[in-house]
């Protein structure tokens, strides 16, 4: 059985004032079909589905998606504990299990190029590596953590070293030399070996975790959970697994990747006008603008003569700013949270 665990844990300040706390960025349908994170299992037909997340959105997973199991984290430690935990659940359902990792705030325009990246790194993971999927780079991109790859074998290349976001003179540079993808954050393992990579890289949380699976099933896990889950190192499944690991592979893919990272990509995975407006909502008025994201609800929003600039009328909540600034929205969620005033409208 192939198990797909869809990390939902994300908190999505770059969309406010439409993503919320109680409804982040991967819930909601922001490439204008369903919610980001049914159209992520969309890409995995036939696979057993499972989400991990906190307690927060588990209510709203289960009544948007009615088949898929829920991890629940008692509290946000970063990704490899997260990953730790759901390879449990499915490695106590399914010792033998396959197992896909995915964000669950991602966009993908072609799926069947996907679907062939993926086949290539189930075949490399059936040989005991950890696979990660890399995005072939389309530009220069300082939001994005890079891998370079090494030597090709079989499907995949092998990992040279993975580098966090870096500036734009580094960027230019890792285009330009051709052996640096971009990293999604995608990855395909057999739950044993991912299992021996925690026990070998991670044996404090590796530790936590062999203690807490022998309660899955039963009346103790609850406690057991709110127990060991805090002991898990809080750090990322790259730092913690992948940067150590020697079993480590990428499989390179181009698949019109995008990670919806602020409102300046909407233009990457929405029909812009012949303006190269995207505009959404009955109440939007837009005149003589070109390049702008103008998102409304049912009440009149104007925006005339505007160039390159995000508007956004959330109801009770309205954000204007430059398409340039749009990572900036993060500033306006800290100033929210700095006022016990206004923060309701989080």
């Amino acid at each position: 059985m192939i198990h797909a665990v869809v990390m939902a844990g994300g908190s999505g300040t770059r969309f406010w004032p439409l993503s919320r706390t109680k409804r982040p960025k991967q819930f909601l349908p922001l490439t204008g079909g369903s919610p980001l994170i049914a159209e992520t299992f969309k890409r995995v037909p036939g696979m057993k589905p499972w989400v991990v997340c906190g307690k927060v959105h588990a209510p709203l997973v289960k009544k948007l998606l009615k088949k898929v199991k829920v991890v629940v984290e008692p509290q946000a430690r970063n990704t490899a504990p997260a990953i730790a935990l759901a390879t449990a659940h499915v490695a106590h359902e399914d010792p033998d299990a396959e197992v896909i990792v995915l964000p669950s705030d991602q966009h993908v325009a072609d799926l069947a190029a996907f679907g062939q990246a993926l086949d290539k790194a189930r075949a490399t993971a059936a040989d005991g590596y950890v696979v990660t999927l890399g995005i072939t780079p389309t530009r220069p991109d300082t939001g994005y953590g890079y891998i370079q790859v090494g030597e090709a074998f079989g499907a995949a290349r092998k990992v040279k070293r993975f580098v966090e976001k870096p500036s734009l003179e580094i960027a230019e540079s890792y285009v330009k030399a051709g052996d640096y993808l971009w990293n999604a954050g995608m990855f395909v393992f057999r739950a044993k070996t991912m299992l021996a990579a925690f026990e070998k890289h991670m044996p404090e949380l590796h530790a936590a975790l062999v203690e807490l699976s022998s309660t899955i099933g039963t009346k103790k896990y609850d406690a057991a959970l709110k127990k060991l889950f805090p002991k898990m190192p809080a750090t990322s499944i790259d730092y913690g697994v992948a940067e150590r690991a020697d079993n480590i592979a990428v499989v390179p893919g181009s698949f019109g990747w995008s990670d919806v990272g602020s409102f300046n990509a909407l233009p990457e995975v929405r029909t812009a006008d012949a303006n190269g407006n995207v505009v959404e909502g009955k109440g939007a008025i837009v005149i003589d603008c070109t390049n702008c994201v103008v998102l409304a609800r049912e009440r009149p929003l104007a925006v005339v003569g505007m160039n390159d600039t995000v508007v956004v009328d959330a109801t009770d909540t309205v954000l204007v700013l430059p398409k340039a600034r749009s990572q900036d929205v993060r500033k306006v969620v800290e100033r929210l949270k700095a006022d016990k005033k206004l923060e309701r409208y989080l």
